[in-house]
């Protein structure tokens, strides 16, 4: 702790029922922070946030105010995807010290229930989530959290490649339970974010041919550049599904998708996935929706076709480092705006804004 010397005020990016969205005092206080205590307890560690980029839950959480039945209901913090500097360790801590550069897993699991005892603690019931209220996000210059979800970078990562792991475990996640192999046909629908680090492991996994799919002809545009020879189709909304299964299979060369790798959760998305994968065919649903949804039943029903859906994460962090670390997937194209914690609502803005052209906006603190 000795050579670390924290000066600023701790700050965080608060949302609230109002829709409102403002920086503000957050704890623990500088004083904490310079004393290297924070109250800490068994377990943890204090952390310097230094990169956490802005996910779309945030913006929706700022805007709708829930997410199905996760609703703000006071002051929120919000945040997920962060990386930092371990200012300080509780004795217990044996695996981390003061200097260690690491990536933040933002979920707090109880390691007790049967989702967690077999190893799939997304699915814990009491699970901790931060940035999901009512448990307050990472969007702080200085919190503490437990070691055990705390994962060191290699010396080749930043802080901005470290708090883009965990949009990559998200991705991950699907490829995993979805089971894309070498060679299989695939369609990514959606080139946000979460669809373009989707197609990064796509190609990455040796699948061919891949097509990814958007409403912006300025997305689809970044996918080409961002993985040379990815087909791409411009969304309709006039099209049905029918006619959005008959240009991919056009685009395909008559190859019909193995999979589809749905990042959007719209409604007409899902449903046109469902048209366009062949018989026997997956669609996998990594993005987020609405409540309830109808869906072309007896397509999935006649054709055999599987419809599987993601929550979050689990086991995906230790591999996804590997493979930045490796080189096989890089993300660093993703980031295409960053700002100080201080201009933080600028920064939701641009990020909630199609018209800025931003990917991935971050907010950083590299300063100290």
């Amino acid at each position: 702790m000795s050579e670390i010397h924290p000066s600023k005020p701790n700050i965080g990016v608060y949302t609230n029922p109002n829709h409102d969205l403002w920086v503000a005092e957050a704890s623990p206080s500088l004083d904490e922070v310079q004393q290297g205590k924070a109250n800490l307890k068994e377990g943890e560690v204090l952390i310097n946030v230094k990169s956490t980029g802005i996910c779309g839950s945030d913006i929706h959480f700022w805007h709708a105010g829930c997410i199905g039945p996760m609703i703000v209901r006071d002051s929120h913090i919000l945040g997920h995807e962060s990386a930092g500097l371990v200012l300080a360790v509780h004795p217990s801590v044996t695996h981390l010290q003061p200097g260690d550069r690491i990536a933040i897993e933002p979920n707090i699991p109880c390691l007790s229930c049967e989702p967690c005892l077999t190893g799939r603690y997304n699915g814990c019931p009491d699970v901790a989530f931060l940035s999901t209220p009512p448990y307050p996000g990472l969007l702080r210059r200085y919190l503490t959290h437990p070691a055990k979800w705390c994962h060191k970078l290699p010396d080749n990562l930043t802080y901005e490649d470290g708090a883009m792991l965990e949009p990559l475990s998200v991705a991950l996640a699907g490829m995993d339970r979805a089971n894309v192999r070498l060679g299989d046909p695939v369609l990514v629908c959606g080139a946000g974010p979460i669809g373009l680090v989707t197609l990064l492991c796509c190609r990455a996994a040796g699948a061919a041919p891949i097509v990814i799919t958007d409403i912006d002809e300025g997305r689809l545009k970044f996918a080409q550049s961002l993985v040379p020879g990815v087909k791409t189709h411009k969304v309709e909304f006039s099209h049905t599904p029918a006619d959005f299964a008959s240009a991919i299979h056009k685009l395909m060369e008559g190859v019909q998708p193995a999979f589809a790798l749905e990042c959007t959760g719209v409604e007409s998305s899902i449903a046109s996935a469902i048209e366009t994968v062949r018989f026997g065919g997956k669609v996998f649903v990594i993005g987020v929706g609405k409540n309830e949804i109808k869906i072309p039943f007896m397509t999935l029903s006649t054709r055999e076709v599987d419809l599987q859906f993601q929550y979050r994460y689990a086991n995906t962090w230790p591999k996804a480092i590997r493979l930045m670390k490796e080189g096989i997937i890089d993300t660093k194209r993703l980031v295409t705006h960053r700002f100080g914690i201080e201009d933080a609502v600028e920064a939701f803005k641009t990020a909630g804004d199609p018209k800025t052209g931003a990917i991935k906006v971050q907010i950083q603190n590299l300063e100290e």
